[in-house]
């Protein structure tokens, strides 16, 4: 070998050194105020680490996208690494939390050898990552990488499913991270970790489309994806459900070319951060709808938890589901400015055929009996009557049906989440709104199709005994941080959970008076149930003035006090008026709160006129008190829940 040739073997094997150094250094990208930090290292896999001030969160995480045809991720060949910084202004038709958005964040593009790359997002609340593939044609991707490790024992809340046939309504659980093996039960998401020493991480996913709904399982250091296989062949299984038959060797077949879904991580020393959390909609698709105007968010009175039932020297009908009852409802509903009323199960004929109503209720004579009370009408259906007739939402349009409730979905696999969007994108044509049930927690659809306007997937109201306030206070930090959530709150008969026996037609909740009240505060959806009977509503006229008065959309949040678990406190205003709501759990008999009022305009007095729980309310739930009292901005005063209590406002 010559000195040439020699010199230039040196220079090669200088190239390829350089190259592998450049990919083993770690490259690093921090939120625009330095609090979180993303390490990236490039080996064998992509790995990565997330810190939080100076301390470790998550450690030595890796990901990758395994294809039929390779794995994106394995031994990685970086092109280049592109930083960028984003600063956006979103407003989002269907506000839940605020009215304007500033989404600021810094970006890091990795682009690899393969056609594909890895984006990572860092904000001051939280780090996001996602991959995006430039292949021809379309992929099979067989599975998907997500596995994070904790350097040490975390505490996980979870709810918890037996299978990926789930209607998304487990209590949930509380486990040691180091207790949850991979032979455990596995979780879906939302997923809430505490540290156990300043941080909490919210675990979830935003623009999800054409892809499989992600779920966890323990690992027993950490936890790792896992998702529902690609179903392909059906059969029966009665008016809701369909039998998977048989499934594919993927959890997706997609096109080449595409972004996938964001996976993100939010993460607060505040608990009061994790309720004004808005990382689902800051990662999501900009809404396809030109002019969403016609999408009315709003309330409405439901019929089914109370069993349709009202009753007194008023109801001269027999009561159920017929012409007269729902009239009553609608007639309720204009009396207190209610938009909708909700015909759930039993308006149609048969639960398979959505054009023939029932003939006790006859649809179309509510339909024009509710336009002369300003009163619209939102028709129950099960999914499967949907797919096998989705002309029915032109046919309802025909009708001025306005909202339809969709349910018993109960999966997430990627033939379910495309179905999500078909029925979106063609009630939209129609101008007709959606809310899902026994549906997965939102991912992102319902800002690309603001139409949709709730999702349920919550242990709600509707479990009866079954939804206890011990469960319910988690639903602020992890079911409803993520989007809106059809709780259906307002009952009128109040117990204490060691002496309810709910059941309908005299449905009651566990927790107080004033803690179904502060819900409407505190819980968000763009459709928010009055899920009581009206015989009921009437004989409590003050509590039903507040529901009633109670927007479904905000300007602006304010969390005051929280304690993931424990406690939740929230302001909310809409245009000059502020709403206060709070809930407790039920292991402190009575628990003190100190609100300050410093959000408030300054240099006006507001009248607050609150309602707080009686002095017997501990025992007796359905005592209350109502009082006003002048406040400013800067005042403080101190505020007391019983065990399963509440505390809500208003300020004008």
């Amino acid at each position: 070998m010559n000195f040439f040739n020699k010199i230039a073997g040196c220079l090669i094997l200088l190239g390829i050194s350089a190259q592998i150094n450049a990919q083993t250094k770690p490259i690093e990208l921090a939120s625009p105020n330095g609090e979180l930090k993303v390490s990236i290292s490039l080996s064998d896999k992509i790995y990565y680490s997330v810190t939080g001030g100076s301390q470790e969160l998550l450690t030595k995480n890796h990901l990758g996208l395994i294809l039929n045809d390779g794995t994106l991720g394995a031994s990685p060949k970086l092109v280049s690494a592109k930083k960028t910084k984003g600063e956006e202004i979103i407003k989002p038709y269907v506000s839940l939390k605020f009215s304007t958005v500033k989404s600021n964040y810094n970006d890091l593009l990795l682009t690899f050898k393969g056609n594909y790359a890895v984006e990572f997002r860092a904000f001051d609340d939280g780090i996001a990552y996602r991959f995006i593939t430039n292949k021809k044609g379309d992929i099979e991707v067989l599975n998907e990488d997500f596995s994070i490790n904790f350097p040490t024992g975390y505490l996980l809340h979870l709810q918890q499913n037996d299978s990926f046939k789930t209607s998304y309504e487990e209590a949930y659980q509380h486990i040691e991270s180091t207790d949850w093996k991979a032979n455990d039960k596995m979780a879906d998401l939302p997923a809430l970790i505490d540290t156990k020493k300043d941080y909490k991480i919210l675990i979830s996913e935003s623009d999800l489309s054409d892809y499989p709904g992600m779920f966890l399982k323990g690992t027993g250091s950490g936890a790792e994806a896992t998702f529902p296989k690609a179903p392909l062949e059906f059969g029966f299984d009665g008016d809701r459900s369909q039998k998977i038959l048989k499934s594919a060797d993927y959890i997706a077949k997609t096109k080449g070319t595409r972004n996938f879904p964001w996976r993100y991580f939010v993460i607060t020393k505040d608990d009061r951060q994790l309720m004004a959390n808005t990382m689902t909609l800051k990662l999501a698709s900009k809404s396809v709808i030109a002019d969403p105007s016609w999408i009315k968010p709003g309330q409405a009175s439901w019929e089914w938890w109370n069993d349709a039932t009202p009753y007194g020297p008023d109801v001269n009908f027999v009561s159920g589901y017929n012409l007269d009852t729902y009239k009553y409802y609608i007639d309720f509903a204009s009396k207190y400015g209610i938009k909708y009323i909700v015909m759930d199960e039993g308006w149609a004929n048969s639960t398979t055929d959505p054009y023939t109503p029932n003939p006790k209720v006859d649809v179309k004579e509510l339909i024009r009996y509710g336009k002369t009370k300003n009163v619209d009408i939102i028709l129950w259906l099960t999914w499967l009557t949907v797919h096998n007739n989705m002309d029915l939402f032109k046919t309802f349009q025909e009708w001025g049906i306005k909202g339809v409730k969709i349910d018993f979905m109960d999966r997430s696999d990627q033939w379910m989440v495309n179905y999500y969007e078909d029925v979106v994108k063609e009630a939209a044509k129609h101008q007709i709104f959606v809310d899902f049930h026994g549906a997965f927690k939102p991912s992102g659809l319902e800002y690309k199709y603001p139409n949709l306007i709730s999702y349920e997937g919550v242990r709600g109201l509707e479990q009866m005994n079954g939804c206890s306030p011990d469960n319910s206070i988690y639903l602020p930090f992890m079911r409803n941080a993520v989007g809106p959530m059809d709780f259906t709150p307002g009952a009128m008969i109040n117990m204490q959970p060691d002496v309810n026996q709910a059941t309908r037609p005299n449905a009651s909740a566990n927790g107080t008076r004033v803690n179904q009240l502060a819900m409407y505060v505190v819980f968000e959806s763009g459709v928010q149930m009055l899920c009581d009977n009206p015989t009921l509503y009437y004989r409590n006229a003050d509590c039903t003035e507040f529901i009633s008065s109670v927007p479904t959309t905000w300007d602006e949040t304010k969390p005051l006090a929280a304690t993931v678990g424990e406690l939740a406190v929230t302001a909310k205003r809409k245009g000059g008026k502020w709403f206060i709501g709070g809930i407790t759990n039920g292991k402190e008999k009575t628990r003190t709160v100190e609100l300050n009022f410093d959000f408030l305009e300054k240099g006006k007095t507001y009248t607050m006129t609150y309602f707080e729980d009686g002095i017997n309310a501990g025992k007796q739930a359905m005592d209350y008190r109502k009082k006003t009292m002048q406040v400013k901005a800067g005042d403080r005063l101190n505020i007391k829940m019983v065990r399963n209590g509440g505390w809500a406002a208003v300020l004008n």
